[in-house]
């Protein structure tokens, strides 16, 4: 990997238009809608009840030219991976409309020759006219086939810590076995979620779930389990990811309530083993 370049990187100032089929298809990939009369999941995938969509459709919005920096960066793409996402939701997105993402990379750290590196980069999205922010995205991105070539002084921000007891809450959510094909539509092509010699390459037996739509999964599931399906009460949804999801499992969120922070993790029922990790979202008071 190319250290410098990486970290030296200007992404160009992206904008993007979307319809409000564009927000349902979101809700769709990530599993909205299969409870036909649930109010909550209608509010997100039906055109007559849709207010806003999900605060998570941040994540598909105005995506700056990743691969672009990884080409020139000399990253090995294949064994790229999402490792960490945290965000901050201002306000709403409109049900339609247009929005311009600024990024840039904040932060690269070496985990040495032959453990990969991680690269940290911010992605804020604004209304074009007024200049209003709708939402601040912090994503790490693991590139597993890189490192040894240094990186920054220190680490990155440490995981915010589960509670020792039990969950209180849970979430059972079942991914359908076209889910990574459904979300890849909304901009996110990566063969590695469609192309099972792609994902061979990478080490993995079939393609996997995009991390981010696992994010949309647990997210939601703090939307449905503590705020009645208000998304727009949802400030902060913060996680590390873990393990991959492959599409058709099920999953269950694990929720714990303090005041108005829940901490959450994303469990792979079939598997027993953890996807999301060191989870927080923030409700808005």
């Amino acid at each position: 990997m190319r250290t410098d370049i990486v970290r030296s990187w200007e992404f160009t100032d992206s904008q993007h238009r979307y319809e409000g089929r564009d927000a349902i298809l979101y809700a769709l990939a990530i599993g909205l809608g299969g409870s036909p009369l649930d109010p909550h999941e209608l509010r997100f995938v039906t055109e007559s009840r849709l207010q806003h969509p999900l605060p998570t459709f941040g994540t598909v919005l105005a995506r700056p030219a990743l691969d672009e920096l990884f080409e020139a960066g000399e990253i090995d793409r294949v064994k790229v991976v999402q490792g960490e996402q945290r965000m901050v939701f201002d306000r709403p997105f409109p049900v339609a409309g247009e929005v311009v993402g600024r990024a840039k990379v904040s932060g690269v750290w070496d985990k040495g020759a032959g453990r990969g590196a991680l690269i940290s980069w911010d992605h804020e999205l604004f209304a074009p006219r007024s200049g209003e922010r709708y939402c601040l995205s912090r994503s790490i991105t693991f590139a597993r086939g890189d490192g040894g070539s240094g990186g920054d002084d220190g680490r990155p921000p440490p995981p915010h810590p589960l509670p020792k007891v039990p969950a209180e809450a849970f979430c059972d959510h079942a991914t359908l076995p076209q889910s990574a094909l459904i979300y890849r539509q909304l901009g996110d092509r990566n063969p590695l979620h469609s192309d099972p010699q792609v994902a061979n390459q990478a080490g993995f037996d079939r393609p996997i779930l995009h991390g981010l739509c696992t994010y949309g999964i647990a997210g939601w599931a703090v939307i449905r389990t503590f705020l009645d399906g208000r998304a727009e009460d949802l400030a902060e949804l913060d996680c590390r990811f873990s393990k991959p999801v492959f599409p058709g499992e099920m999953l269950r969120t694990e929720m714990w309530r303090n005041g108005n922070v829940v901490s959450f993790r994303v469990r792979i029922l079939g598997r027993d083993i953890v996807a999301i990790d060191n989870g927080r979202a923030l409700i808005r008071n």
